[in-house]
């Protein structure tokens, strides 16, 4: 984890960077201390990727960050991330919207690959709802993430949504240039 001032610097550099785009601090490989460092940078919403990470990091810090789930969700985890979240990035299941009470994205699989999570794009529509505010994507990480974040907002226009959850440490900037509402970082923020 790099200095506080290092990652407030970065952190700001992004923003200018992405005005009007929310900036997930993606938090998978940051332990329960080193959020303290989050939060000396002013990092706002923290997005977690287990359940069982984001309780005990949300017991620590509930009042410090605005919290996002960003992994997979599984139906059993969801009163977790009910009881702690404002937005869920990665909804890909009836089960899960069924018990779901927070406002939600889509997680649409728009490569087809067998090992990503999410819907196919066909698929949509089994899970809108009254809590669904968006779609999100990961691209393939050799592909063309260009292509696949101009159709998830093409889908997203299809159906009036208007959050598109796309980006990440290496292909942020190309995100905000498609259409991002949200981003979901964490090296490009705190180092590896």
């Amino acid at each position: 984890m790099l200095p506080a001032d290092e990652v407030r610097r970065r952190y700001e550099e992004i923003k200018a960077a992405a005005p009007g785009v929310t900036i997930v601090a993606a938090t998978k490989y940051v332990s329960l201390e080193d959020m303290a460092v989050l939060a000396d940078a002013g990092i706002e919403v923290v997005g977690e990727n287990r359940a069982q990470d984001l309780v005990a990091k949300h017991d620590r810090f509930a009042d410090v960050f605005r919290w996002h789930f960003i992994g997979h969700l599984q139906s059993n985890k969801v009163k977790f991330v009910n009881r702690t979240c404002e937005l869920v990035h990665s909804l890909a299941s009836v089960s899960a919207a069924q018990r779901l009470e927070i406002p939600a994205l889509i997680e649409v699989n728009l490569s087809g690959e067998p090992t990503k999570s999410g819907v196919a794009p066909e698929e949509i529509e089994t899970l809108l709802g009254p809590n669904v505010r968006g779609l999100m994507t990961m691209p393939p990480l050799d592909g063309d993430s260009r292509r696949h974040f101009r159709e998830l907002r093409e889908l997203a226009g299809r159906y009036g949504l208007p959050e598109l959850s796309m980006g990440t440490t290496q292909d942020w900037r190309v995100a905000v240039e498609e259409g991002a509402t949200l981003i979901r970082v964490g090296s490009v923020l705190f180092g590896k």
